[in-house]
């Protein structure tokens, strides 16, 4: 019994530590295709403009970068994503902030710009043809 004690407080602590970690936005399937004559993408039109739309876990932001480049992110905020607080455009249009922690985002590559967020937004992949935007993962 004496040599089975280490094992049983080893196999206790291994399994007591193990918890679910929740400090990462939820992975769930994206697939939104939207056309460039939508009229509620507009702000896409030109460079520095962004909409949100939905579907991911919080909405989707789709952001036309200065060098005309599409990219996408999920709302949910990095910083406490549990609390699925939602990501707010600011007036400046390259950021946004999540209005549960007061974390700031970049919009250019979605990684965080004031803390308490350490870890960028969960991005999606973008592609585009000539009529139409399409956001997925």
């Amino acid at each position: 019994m004496v040599k089975r004690l280490p094992v049983l407080v080893i196999a206790m602590f291994t399994l007591l530590s193990c918890g679910k970690v929740t400090d990462a936005v939820p992975s769930i399937p994206v697939n939104i295709t939207i056309a460039k004559t939508d009229p509620r993408i507009l702000a896409l039109n030109s460079q520095g403009g962004a909409v949100f739309v939905n579907g991911g876990v919080a909405g989707v932001i789709i952001y036309k970068r200065a060098d005309g480049i599409y990219v996408a992110y999920d709302r949910c905020s990095s910083y406490m994503p549990e609390k699925v607080c939602a990501v707010v455009l600011d007036d400046n249009a390259f950021t946004v902030t999540d209005p549960c922690s007061g974390s700031k985002f970049s919009l250019s590559d979605g990684g965080p710009v004031k803390a308490p967020a350490t870890r960028s937004l969960r991005s999606y992949g973008v592609s585009e043809t000539q009529f139409e935007i399409n956001v997925y993962n």
